[in-house]
């Protein structure tokens, strides 16, 4: 039924992952080379991609008012093009910093979880909760859930608790996401910011895609009810933040493109026409070779139903980082 092998018992013990010495290439199987990706693509890009929205996660029959829609064709062709255009400085400025790409990587988080009162139904949630979700983006990308392991590794800085009203619920795209993010974000490219909170429009998270210059709202915003033992039914495992750090890494979602094109520029995904809810074992929307990949992190699945990210996706996240984040 796509369940992570004895993934619960390690979540409940919330023991972290090792330490990774995996090396990983921007050569490695699975990824689609960034500026041949996708069709069209213009061969210099000087300026960033517009910053049109960022890529959430939804609820299984939840209809989000304001749901961030998927990327255009336009809009995937323009972030390939600027992915390959920042490779190609980052690969400049090694040469003359006698620099090299880095294997692995040890991501510093920040959480801020924002409150509307001191109760747990306000958005006090425990430490704990924390720590649990810490350990689960350790083991999901660390491969110790079923799938690929990756490059990455996430240590908590700090817990930033903020009371506010008016920023609560965290309403996707509003003005007063952007005060609270202008107000509290910590740290470099490479520092993850995590928001948790109630959250507006029946959404379990959002995320914004790296981008060559550093603005405020770059970072991941999570229903802090969807960490492991919330009340999120269904959803309270913490894959949502798993899902939702995978875009912060410049991951599409599986159903990027549906049956045609490139799709989420990784070959090793297989294609799918449309997001995948619940658990569907079997599921097969496209023609094309393999059935849908509903336990990946990047897809719409069950916590309980997804525990994977693939080889490719591994080295597209640290092909990305090299260009956006590495410091």
């Amino acid at each position: 039924m796509g369940l992570r092998p004895n993934l619960l018992t390690r979540r409940t013990a919330g023991v972290a992952s090792t330490t990774l010495a995996l090396l990983l290439s921007t050569a490695a199987v699975g990824v689609v080379p960034a500026a041949s990706a996708f069709s069209a693509a213009p061969t210099e890009a000087c300026a960033e991609p517009a910053d049109v929205h960022s890529d959430a996660r939804v609820k299984a029959g939840a209809h989000a008012k304001h749901e961030p829609n998927e990327l255009t064709a336009k809009e995937t062709r323009e972030r390939e093009a600027d992915l390959a255009a920042a490779l190609r400085e980052r690969a400049n400025f090694r040469v003359g910093a006698g620099a090299a790409a880095l294997a692995t990587v040890t991501i510093p988080v920040i959480v801020h979880v924002i409150q509307e009162d001191s109760t747990r139904a306000g958005g006090n949630i425990p430490d704990s909760m924390i720590n649990s979700q810490i350990s689960v983006l350790n083991q999901s990308y660390s491969g110790a859930t079923g799938g690929a392991a990756t490059a990455f590794s996430f240590q908590l800085q700090k817990i930033n608790r903020v009371t506010n009203p008016a920023w609560y619920p965290i309403v996707q795209g509003s003005s007063a996401e952007r005060s609270m993010k202008s107000s509290l974000r910590e740290g470099g490219k490479n520092t993850l910011n995590v928001y948790l909170g109630e959250l507006s429009d029946d959404l379990l998270g959002w995320a914004t895609f790296p981008k060559r210059r550093l603005d405020n709202m770059d970072g991941v915003v999570v229903l802090g009810e969807s960490l492991p033992g919330g009340t999120a039914t269904n959803y309270n495992q913490g894959d949502t933040g798993t899902h939702e750090v995978g875009h912060w890494l410049n991951l599409y979602h599986t159903f990027q493109g549906g049956c045609s094109g490139s799709g989420d520029g990784v070959s090793d995904t297989p294609a799918e026409a449309s997001p995948a809810y619940q658990c569907p074992t079997g599921r097969d929307t496209c023609t094309a070779a393999g059935l849908d990949p509903i336990t990946n992190f990047m897809d719409y699945t069950y916590d309980t139903c997804m525990y994977q990210f693939t080889a490719g996706q591994a080295a597209r996240m640290l092909t990305a980082w090299d260009a956006y984040r590495a410091p």
